[in-house]
């Protein structure tokens, strides 16, 4: 579970929520129904207009991400990447197949396969960095998707307000029906705001710094699996991978 990100949250609105408190205004003031459907009904609609349905459904399916972010052992790999060097050179790429065959990652596992199958060398890079620029772009893609929705939201917030002080206009005779307009206005551009830099951009950003993680450790293992592709020495490899220990 990412800990970090649920602190996060649960910061922010706390924040938010004893600083409202603290000026004295009722919790009870923010809960508007109406300005909710607007707001997030109108973002989701928008969102979903300008993208395809493959692409919003895997943004959505990303979320899981926030909650349970994918790990990425820097140090594993490393020493994984090792082993399969020392394994080849003692028995040939043949002596990998095993390894490849209980390999979960979809990219180490077809790394692997190449090397089994004696691609060369500059057909392997290729092949894998083209995954790997492909499956980047895909999750950036769903990554912008969030954006988006931290950009319509606050103008559709606005359009809130504005339906909001229509709908008080209108009763100007009936100070109920008037002040419930008007705080349907006003609720609607909080949620607006509130939802793009509390949720939607965090969401963004954070699935990109995910992105990002993973990116950084393929290119490590593609580079391994390179460097064992043209025999080099185990320990050369690990001199030469643990620069990426940086980025862990």
């Amino acid at each position: 579970m990412d800990k970090l990100s649920i602190s996060g949250l649960v910061i922010a609105v706390l924040a938010i929520y004893l600083g409202f408190m603290i000026d004295g205004g009722a919790v009870v003031s923010l809960l508007e129904l109406p300005a909710f459907i607007i707001v997030f009904g109108g973002t989701m609609g928008a969102v979903m207009l300008q993208s395809s349905q493959s692409q919003f459904f895997h943004a959505m399916s990303l979320l899981k991400w926030i909650v349970i972010a994918p790990k990425y052992d820097v140090e594993q790999g490393i020493e994984s990447v090792v082993t399969w060097a020392e394994k080849a050179r003692e028995s040939g790429f043949l002596s990998l197949e095993h390894i490849a065959e209980e390999e979960n990652d979809f990219f180490i596992n077809k790394g692997l396969n190449l090397l089994v199958d004696g691609v060369e060398v500059d057909n392997l890079r290729v092949s894998l960095e083209l995954d790997l620029d492909l499956y980047r772009e895909h999750n950036l893609r769903s990554a912008h998707v969030f954006e988006s929705m931290g950009g319509y939201s606050p103008t559709i917030g606005i359009l809130g307000a504005v339906l909001g002080l229509i709908h008080a206009m209108s009763n100007l005779a009936d100070p109920q029906l008037l002040g419930q307009g008007i705080a349907t206005a006003f609720v609607a551009t909080i949620y607006g705001v509130g939802f793009a830099n509390l949720i939607y951009l965090p969401i963004a950003n954070k699935i990109k710094a995910i992105v990002h993680q993973q990116t950084m450790y393929r290119e490590m293992m593609t580079e391994g699996l390179v460097a064992i592709a043209i025999a080099e020495n185990p320990h050369a490899i690990e001199n030469k991978l643990s620069a990426f220990r940086l980025e862990q």
